[in-house]
């Protein structure tokens, strides 16, 4: 009955998924108080509560911040958490990412595998689940619209609803997750006003509007000869120093005064920086040694050439944690100079064995030779963590082992998702084993074989957890 129900809305879903995938629900800032993540993303939710109703569901618009859908009765709460939002598409796309292209079997767009194509299957296996099963509590279908940035949402669904009794989050992969890291997301700044006055100094930097969470693939960086400096003679130097370091860094000469750096790179999740090439990283240790080579030094450059660099493990903060659930990663996601401060945001994935405190401690001992530079905390969050010999755990890992014929065990990941802010909830797919993670990735897909196949596990899952 489950087959022959997957194969007649397979073409719905598709069409479905292409029409979320079409709404651009990037984060943008609001003054519309029932619209506080910005007017596309107030579409997207709306458009799945549009065809929730449609489907049969009862549905809710919690004033703007995020929303559900829902069925079924009892004192009890089955939730599945999912988000709408999606992180900056960035350029170099083969296809437009909101177009939702069909090729190859292959739906691609921003937010097909994160989160919009798990969405979509979620929400079809609960109308499943909804017309041939019969389910002790209540199922609601949790959508949020800040997962990419601070949590918004999800912390204002938990000060106005109700908390799921248990629960999974399509945001993450198969078989499912038992431990994610814990996150600190820290950032450095200083005053520069005091540096326009050096031989060269920094006029603009533009990081493409990068995501904390992402690998910045490309930074730029406008600067101005303050001094009786050659403009050939600083593009000797810059050749010479990226030469010596290998990166690819693009220099334009703007006029006498001006020159523009483009350091590039390749995008990628911050929970995995070792499958990218941070472009901010490389390009503040070309203008570190840069600065200098001019007899001129900018603290924070300094501070970030010592400690950090371009590693992304932790490595030149003297730490090198490992556990169960991996490596601690780091990942260079912002830098702005904005009245003259100038701002660098690290976002680390750090085992779950480790405390956040621990890894704060260490940069503050890093800083206390830098008199000029300020630490502040943006976020974190602690690590999730339930045994593998938990009720969820193996009911969900089964259900999975069963339909794909294997015998997986459940894994950890560096991801954040939904599932560490609830109790009892842990995340469950999309992504399939051995398959490569598209998330936040230019060209990001989800194949239509995956999505039907999450349809599928997921209608199992509801009806196994539900009873």
């Amino acid at each position: 009955m489950l087959e022959d129900y997957i194969k007649n809305i397979k073409e719905e879903m598709i069409q479905k998924l292409q029409e979320l995938i079409q709404i651009p629900s990037v984060y943008t800032k609001s003054k519309n108080p029932l619209m506080p993540f910005g007017e596309n993303a107030n579409k997207a939710l709306e458009y799945m509560l549009d065809l929730g109703k449609k489907l049969g569901f009862r549905t809710k618009n919690i004033d703007g911040y995020c929303g559900y859908i829902e069925f079924g009765e009892g004192e009890e709460m089955l939730g599945i958490i999912g988000h709408l939002d999606v992180v900056p598409s960035g350029d170099n796309w083969t296809y437009p990412p909101f177009l939702a292209t069909i090729f190859d079997n292959k739906i691609y767009g921003r937010g097909a595998i994160d989160d919009k194509g798990p969405v979509i299957a979620s929400l079809y296996a609960m109308k499943y689940v909804l017309d041939n099963c019969n389910v002790n509590k209540r199922v609601r279908l949790i959508l949020g619209l800040n997962e990419e940035n601070d949590w918004k949402c999800i912390d204002y669904y938990k000060a106005h609803e109700e908390s799921p009794t248990i629960g999974f989050s399509p945001d993450a992969d198969f078989p499912c997750i038992y431990a994610e890291k814990a996150i600190l997301t820290p950032y450095f700044s200083m005053d520069c006003s005091n540096y326009n006055d050096e031989p060269i100094y920094i006029q603009k930097i533009d990081c493409d509007n990068n995501a904390i969470n992402v690998v910045p693939k490309i930074c730029s960086t406008i600067l101005k000869i303050n001094s009786n400096i050659l403009m050939e003679d600083l593009i000797k130097v810059l050749k010479k120093i990226i030469d010596n370091y290998g990166f690819e860094i693009d220099i334009y000469k703007l006029n006498d005064e001006e020159i523009k750096l483009t350091s590039h790179g390749v995008g990628a999740h911050a929970a995995h920086p070792d499958l990218g090439i941070n472009a901010i990283s490389r390009l503040i240790v070309v203008l570190d040694a840069l600065f200098k080579t001019y007899n001129s030094s900018i603290e924070l450059f300094d501070f970030f050439t010592k400690y950090i660099g371009t590693e992304y493990d932790g490595k030149s903060l003297g730490i090198n944690y490992k556990d169960e659930s991996g490596n601690l990663t780091l990942n260079v996601g912002k830098i702005s100079l904005e009245n003259n401060i100038l701002e660098i945001g690290l976002n680390l994935r750090i085992p779950i064995h480790t405390s956040i405190e621990k890894i704060e401690n260490t940069f503050l001992t890093c800083l206390s030779d830098y008199k000029d530079i300020t630490y502040k905390k943006l976020d974190s969050k602690s690590a999730l963590y339930i045994p593998k010999s938990n009720y969820l755990v193996k009911t969900l890992c089964d259900i999975y082992n069963e339909e794909s014929n294997s015998y997986l065990e459940p894994i950890a990941i560096g991801g954040a998702t939904y599932a560490r802010a609830f109790n009892n909830c842990i995340s469950f797919g999309a992504n399939l084993p051995g398959q490569k993670d598209m998330c936040h990735q230019t060209d990001e897909f989800i194949s239509i074989d995956n999505l039907l196949f999450a349809c599928k596990v997921y209608a199992k899952a509801i009806c196994e957890l539900g009873k």
